[in-house]
């Protein structure tokens, strides 16, 4: 970890310029480019929107904040997830060019990725606060405190990105269940539904999904008022999987590296 560090610290320009190409070409040949994502992010939002804002709604949320609101900010921290832990699987795999080059530094390949992924939740988050202040939610102090729930979730992406990042070099079937899990997980995660509704004796499945804690943090930041030191719930299963991860990833990758160029 700490030579992964000096790396990125090191790399950090090169880092930069691979996520800016790596997001333009997400959308090239694409005429309204980067607005597509934009668009189906929105449509699908309208879509769960629509539903559980009318009958269908059946008490998922509490009501002290309009339920759009409540949607957005569960969703942009989600969207950031799903995004950066779908580029993860081909970390490696989608750039054999560079990974056959013996001179380029590949454990940056990762952290390229989730930089690309941030660009476009920095634009989401545009909207989302955009949404936010024109529903009468003005910026506070607790703002302040989202640069340090964005931290986290890179972490936890770093450690996801090393172990499905690698793995996907040696078994395709990698990409198809990061696909299946980042579906499973969308609706065992509180993004449309709160936690009020989970009876008590079942909340500590929740342990198990550590994007529950990053949901509950964004929520925490624009609606709630609430510091992150003051909501520690779920805090102590996330660290856990972060540094299980990390060490699991990172021990992965070292041992599997070698073989990348007789595999791609």
């Amino acid at each position: 970890m700490q030579n992964f560090l000096k790396i990125l610290i090191s790399k950090h320009k090169l880092i930069a310029t691979l996520a800016v190409i790596d997001f333009k070409e997400q959308f090239s040949g694409s005429y309204l480019g980067v607005l597509w994502a934009i668009i189906r992010s929105l449509i699908f939002i309208g879509v769960i929107w629509f539903l559980f804002s009318s009958g269908m709604k059946m008490n998922l949320i509490d009501e002290k904040v309009p339920f759009i609101l409540y949607l957005l900010a569960g969703f942009a921290a989600w969207n950031f997830f799903s995004n950066g832990l779908g580029g993860l699987t081909s970390a490696f795999s989608g750039n054999r060019s560079l990974v056959k080059n013996p001179s380029f530094e590949i454990a940056i390949l990762p952290f390229v990725k989730i930089l690309s992924a941030f660009i476009f939740h920095g634009i989401f988050l545009f909207i989302t606060i955009a949404v936010l202040i024109y529903s009468g939610f003005y910026p506070s102090i607790y703002w302040l405190q989202l640069p340090f729930y964005i931290f986290m979730l890179i972490t936890l992406l770093l450690g996801f990105g090393f172990l499905v990042g690698t793995l996907s070099v040696f078994a395709k079937d990698i990409n198809h269940f990061v696909g299946a899990v980042l579906q499973v997980g969308f609706w065992m995660t509180p993004i449309f539904w709160s936690l009020d509704i989970i009876p008590p004796k079942y909340m500590w499945l929740l342990n198990f999904n550590p994007m529950v804690y990053i949901v509950n943090g964004y929520r925490n930041t624009f609606l709630n008022h609430t510091w992150f030191w003051q909501d520690t719930s779920f805090l102590l299963s996330y660290v856990v999987t972060c540094v299980l991860f990390l060490v699991v990833g990172l021990y992965t990758y070292k041992k599997l590296k070698p073989h990348f160029g007789d595999v791609l």
